[in-house]
């Protein structure tokens, strides 16, 4: 069955390789949109086999490949993965729908999306750590054509700045998967039987260092950050769906599946520098935001302060801010996507995104009133307002580092407000006050934009009301991930209260 959420996308993108040039553009997207559709419902069977309960790998598959090198294909899934891999289907689906009625070269253009959703499918299911390389890199190709081919004035430079980025990530994660392997003497790469842990504890952060840098370029922290603005910037909007949605949780989910989990120790050991990383980035993504004039670049901003979150639950590493990480990487994908699907929006109908030009766009007759209500949503969550999807992860988030790192997670917290700084200065200049000049006689809003954005708010309010339905299926893989000296740490601490607290997050609603 896992196999199938591979070949689908591969066997559809070379079928509309093979199709006229000469169909309409709206065919090969509606080829697309059925397939990824179809690909997503398949995802959402899988829950049906996995056990929640139990953790750790399920619905493996593994066949030997290349044994000379130690190299097999095999894949797996578990609660770390599972939530990764069903946001992966649901927005790349969104993406092809709310991508534009004409395009030049259409062939190209969704043959390389359905690539890039294998591509990161493959990476989350990996078990296989030379395999999960293959996939990671394998990515690489069509989001830096997507974006070359299909972006804006600057499209060039912006994909040459992402496409240097990503290959050193994936240099530095080569070379300590390598090292990993050769120091441990074993005869494989897979994941489940890599003795890591009998390193020393030197050795294993030399190979942590690699690991971490790796994964930082692409979550992105700071100081590696640089290349995401840009690319954001110059990306249509459905490319910057998928990279602030999907591809960027391929760092988060790369920080907790092969180093918190491959090397615990070495991560006990460096997360006190790491938790600096956390803050500075929360910290500096958010200021930075707040002096943007554009709306997509400020929203990039806010993606990399609240990645920032994900870096501090991770190094507290406790079960429930384990938990909280899984969380927030699908919490972000979906608040991000949201938000740039309705910038996309404003920027298409209005011809700009310069937060000084625009005014009023919630005049409900000549103005933008439903995109405006979506975005005041989205703005909210991402605020973190009690009721919705964002309150909940960052609330696990901060609960769960606290005890560990108090003082960072009392920063981070001003990020949260800042947060709320930032947009709301975004949605008061650009959606209230008199009508500008410049939006008057809007072309109508099809129903193709609004749609992805009202699926998104259904979700974004699911979630916050019933934050059972996100969290149970990690809940059991979180635990197995914490790290033996943090469980150490808090054993006379008060380990009882983020565990009873996990216990009521996870508990159905009445």
């Amino acid at each position: 069955m896992l196999s199938a959420l591979l070949l689908i996308p591969l066997i559809t993108a070379i079928v509309i390789c093979l199709l006229p040039e000469s169909l309409p553009s709206s065919r090969f997207r509606s080829i697309s949109f059925v397939v990824l559709t179809l690909v997503f419902g398949l995802t959402l069977s899988l829950l049906a086999d996995f056990d929640s309960s139990l953790g750790g790998l399920q619905l493996t598959e593994q066949v030997a490949w290349v044994d000379w090198l130690g190299l097999s294909y095999h894949l797996g899934l578990d609660g770390i993965s599972l939530p990764l891999v069903l946001l992966n289907q649901l927005l790349t689906a969104i993406a092809i729908l709310s991508s534009p009625d004409k395009l030049e070269r259409p062939r190209l253009y969704y043959s390389l999306i359905l690539i890039l959703n294998l591509s990161v499918t493959g990476a989350f299911l990996s078990l296989d750590l030379l395999l999960f390389f293959i996939f990671y890199e394998l990515e690489l190709i069509p989001l830096y054509l997507l974006i070359a081919i299909w972006g804006g004035d600057r499209r060039n430079y912006a994909a040459t700045k992402f496409l240097l980025y990503t290959a050193t990530s994936g240099i530095f994660i080569l070379a300590a998967f390598l090292g990993l392997v050769w120091l441990t003497g074993a005869s494989s790469f897979d994941y489940s039987v890599l003795p890591a842990g009998a390193l020393p504890i030197g050795t294993q952060l030399l190979i942590l260092t690699g690991l971490l840098i790796g994964f930082a370029i692409k979550i992105p922290i700071f100081p590696f950050h640089t290349w995401l603005p840009d690319a954001h910037v110059e990306a249509s909007t459905s490319v910057s769906v998928l990279l602030a949605g999907v591809l960027l949780k391929l760092g988060t989910y790369g920080l907790l599946r092969f180093c918190v989990g491959m090397l615990p120790e070495a991560w006990s050991v460096a997360a006190p520098v790491l938790v600096i990383f956390a803050v500075i980035s929360v910290l500096y993504g958010a200021f930075t935001a707040i002096s943007q004039q554009d709306m997509k670049k400020m929203v990039a901003y806010s993606s990399i302060a609240h990645m920032g979150y994900i870096l501090l639950a991770a190094a507290a590493g406790t079960h429930l801010s384990l938990l909280a990480a899984i969380a927030q990487s699908v919490s972000h994908g979906l608040i991000s996507a949201m938000l740039f699907l309705l910038v996309g929006v404003v920027g298409k109908k209005t011809g700009t995104r310069d937060i000084d030009q625009l005014c009023g766009l919630l005049n409900p007759e000549r103005g933008l009133p439903i995109i405006g209500s979506l975005m005041i949503v989205g703005v909210m969550a991402s605020a973190g307002i009690p009721g919705l999807v964002g309150f909940v992860s960052e609330f696990l988030v901060f609960r769960g580092s606290f005890p560990v790192f108090p003082l960072a997670t009392l920063l981070c917290l001003v990020g949260t407000g800042l947060t709320a700084v930032y947009f709301l200065l975004m949605v008061n200049r650009v959606f209230f006050g008199r009508l500008s000049d410049i939006v008057t006689n809007l072309p109508p809003v099809q129903w193709r934009d609004r749609v992805p954005a009202l699926v998104l708010t259904l979700l974004l309010v699911v979630f916050g009301l019933q934050p059972n339905w996100l969290v149970r299926w990690s809940d059991a893989d979180a635990a197995r991930l914490v790290p033996p000296v943090a469980l150490a740490q808090l054993s006379s601490a008060d380990v009882s209260t983020p565990e009873l607290i996990s216990s009521q997050v996870l508990e159905p609603t009445p």
